[in-house]
């Protein structure tokens, strides 16, 4: 958290205390300034006035403007530049929340910085839409070029794709135009990228598409998934189901998971509860159907080339497939002793 050399509390006192009784009330309500956290609608204000919303918002405006014109205003000067130089050092441009987590952890503190960045014409808020977080920022070209930078980003990106931390931020920074040498540091281009609505991060450290369940992990489904591409190899279904509770902190029942994998196709079975990711090239099917589409393919074959290209890609006994090649209705021997489809 950054150490900051005022208390929020007592500079909002002071600012607020410039103001009439009513419009007071109201911006200490609507920011939450209180003993209670929690902030009032303009609807529950205009209830205790009797007044309409949109005469509150009038209110709150007003009050805001007059704490601008007043001296006090002027004399926390210093308060807002201290503020600026941390909007600075965390990037320019910062979601809300990683700013007022930076800066506290408390909930009303939180609601004091807050107010501060709202009073201070150096900082600009940008709302939450479709794309973006909730941000401020201090500097309107760099604030601009991760926009940018971002939406080409998220471009780039299919549903399945994938991509290390490391390799997600070094594409970030070559698509970074003028941007400054003081910027391209690894927690700074991580605050940026944490801006995206669009691209997202998941527990793993892994990047992509925020809506892809390679990110957004939903179901045991999905996390095996990502548990066995991080293996990088088969693995038995009780070792997901241990490995999902390890890396996720989720409870997963060895029967539930061997269930899960045997229905979803992104999944081989290529042994005795071994599986492995389609996406590496291993073939569906039993031992039986394996042979057929090594025969398929390079037909014919010996004995011993069958059993090679099998274990390729099923966890098998090399018995298991010389049993499966006497099946004369599919396999046929020739006088050379390899092996073709009938």
């Amino acid at each position: 958290m950054a150490i900051i050399t005022f208390k929020p509390k007592q500079v909002t006192k002071r600012l607020s205390n410039v103001l009439g009784e009513r419009p007071r009330f109201v911006i200490m309500n609507r920011f939450g300034l209180g003993d209670n956290a929690s902030r009032m609608t303009l609807e529950s204000i205009g209830g205790t006035y009797g007044i309409t919303r949109e005469r509150v918002r009038q209110i709150e405006n007003f009050g805001l403007n007059a704490i601008r014109k007043s001296d006090m205003f002027n004399k926390e000067q210093a308060v807002f530049e201290e503020l600026v130089k941390i909007v600075t050092e965390l990037g320019g441009i910062v979601s809300e929340e990683d700013l007022l987590g930076h800066i506290s952890k408390d909930p009303k503190t939180q609601n004091h910085v807050h107010f501060l960045l709202v009073l201070g014409d150096e900082f600009k808020k940008e709302k939450e839409n479709k794309e973006f977080k909730h941000r401020w920022s201090v500097d309107k070209d760099i604030a601009d070029i991760v926009h940018i930078s971002l939406q080409e980003m998220s471009k780039k990106l299919t549903k399945n794709d994938i991509v290390s931390e490391g390799e997600m931020i070094a594409n970030f920074v070559n698509q970074l135009k003028d941007i400054s040498e003081q910027y391209k540091n690894e927690e700074i281009i991580k605050r940026w990228l944490g801006l995206s609505k669009v691209i997202g991060r998941n527990p793993l450290g892994e990047w992509g598409i925020a809506e892809s369940s390679n990110i957004n992990a939903r179901g045991v489904r999905d996390y095996a998934f990502l548990v066995i591409r991080r293996h990088g190899s088969p693995m038995h279904f009780t070792e997901v189901a241990e490995a999902i509770t390890d890396l996720f902190g989720k409870n997963a029942h060895t029967a539930t998971c061997h269930n899960e994998l045997i229905k979803d196709k992104r999944f081989v079975l290529v042994g005795r509860g071994l599986y492995a990711l389609k996406e590496w090239g291993y073939q569906t099917g039993v031992v039986k159907d394996v042979i057929k589409k090594v025969l398929q393919q390079h037909q014919p074959l010996s004995k011993e080339k069958i059993v090679e290209q099998v274990l390729k890609e099923r966890y098998v006994k090399e018995n298991t497939i010389a049993v499966n090649l006497q099946d004369t209705n599919i396999f046929k021997k020739d006088k050379q002793g390899k092996y073709s489809l009938v």
